[in-house]
């Protein structure tokens, strides 16, 4: 059992102790109360010495001394928020002491520079609270993973959001009834619904029905973002002459016919400004998919980014920018190659004449 002690804060900075002096005084304490088989001028591996840390106000090590002997299996016990791992991650500089000594070896490595920083991380290793690689993949699956999963999650529901709402839209401005009107009016109504409102109870219907894959949540944001879309292609509609699908019923065509071959093709600047909005909304969103999505399995990029804060308001900014550059990016790709839709989809079915 090495030497392990929680002392008062000291106001001076006290030097390192020389390596001899540390490891007599380090034998003298440990010896009666470890198994660890003592040789001849043995130095102890790891030594810390008076190690303090503090977040802003929140004094989280206070005058910290460890000793560790070479072959020693140590266990460090404590209360969550105890700082036990930030400890460890003080001994692999991954924060920064604010005093303090740590000595690996009996080499100093706190106020070390970045290349022997790095030099040291080679030979420490740590095993994260939170396993953010998986074994099985390589580097580049490891990397890939969250947007593969968000890259599936976008396109089946963008997919799936335009082909059936711009039918239903269709079909509400073409069949002038009361159960039209009264659809139409309801999924104006539902962009009114926060989403908040509905979080839970989708939650659990979601595991219920098994709607927490990738591979089927495109349904349930079928259902948040038809609002929009009904609304959005429904103005179109009512721009387009019904003279061309009495034309195209006359040529033979029946009803999905005239639809695929005729309207849609004229709908292409509200898909484009309807598939961008939808696409942004999806791609970028944390609650649904972290409410929804078995996350044991299946995690998306939003949710992944989270794993870079850390405790007591840490945050791996360098991870974190790289993560958020690669849900950026592919947006602002498709929002240039399709700018000049995005005005005309959007004004569609405004201006009537």
């Amino acid at each position: 059992m090495s030497f392990f002690s929680f002392k008062k804060k000291s106001n001076t900075e006290q030097p390192a102790l020389d390596a001899e002096v540390a490891a007599q005084e380090a034998f003298e304490h440990d010896k009666p109360l470890t198994n660890h088989a003592f040789e001849s001028g043995e130095h102890p591996i790891v030594r810390i010495e008076h190690l303090n840390k503090s977040f802003g106000s929140t004094h989280v090590l206070n005058d910290v001394n460890l000793t560790v002997w070479p072959g020693e299996v140590v266990v460090v016990l404590g209360p969550s928020g105890s700082g036990k791992s930030t400890m460890l991650r003080c001994i692999n500089l991954l924060e920064t002491p604010s005093a303090g000594h740590i000595l690996i070896e009996d080499q100093e490595i706190t106020g070390t520079n970045e290349a022997e920083v790095n030099a040291l991380r080679r030979d420490v290793g740590m095993v994260f609270q939170q396993f953010n690689l998986f074994g099985h993949l390589t580097v580049k699956e490891n990397v890939m993973i969250g947007q593969i999963k968000v890259l599936v999650i976008t396109i089946t529901s963008v997919a799936l959001i335009l082909v059936c709402c711009s039918m239903c839209a269709w079909f509400i401005v073409r069949v002038k009834n009361r159960i039209s009107n009264m659809l139409y009016y309801l999924f104006v109504f539902s962009m009114v619904v926060p989403f908040q409102m509905l979080m839970f109870t989708l939650s659990n219907m979601a595991n219920t029905l098994g709607f927490n894959t990738p591979f089927n949540i495109c349904f349930i944001y079928l259902g948040f973002g038809a609002g929009l879309a009904v609304f959005m292609f429904a103005g179109f509609v009512k721009t387009i002459p019904l003279e061309i699908e009495e034309a195209a019923t006359i040529d033979g065509c029946n009803p999905l016919q005239t639809f695929f071959h005729v309207v849609l093709p004229i709908m292409k600047p509200t898909y484009i400004s309807v598939g961008i909005l939808e696409t942004m909304w999806v791609w970028n969103d944390y609650l649904l998919p972290y409410l929804v999505l078995d996350r044991t399995k299946f995690q998306t990029i939003p949710i992944l980014i989270q794993y870079f804060r850390g405790g007591y308001g840490r945050v791996e900014m360098g991870p974190m920018f790289a993560c958020i550059m690669m849900v950026i990016i592919p947006i602002v790709i498709m929002y240039l190659l399709c700018q000049r839709y995005i005005i005309d989809g959007v004004v569609s079915g405004a201006v009537k004449g």
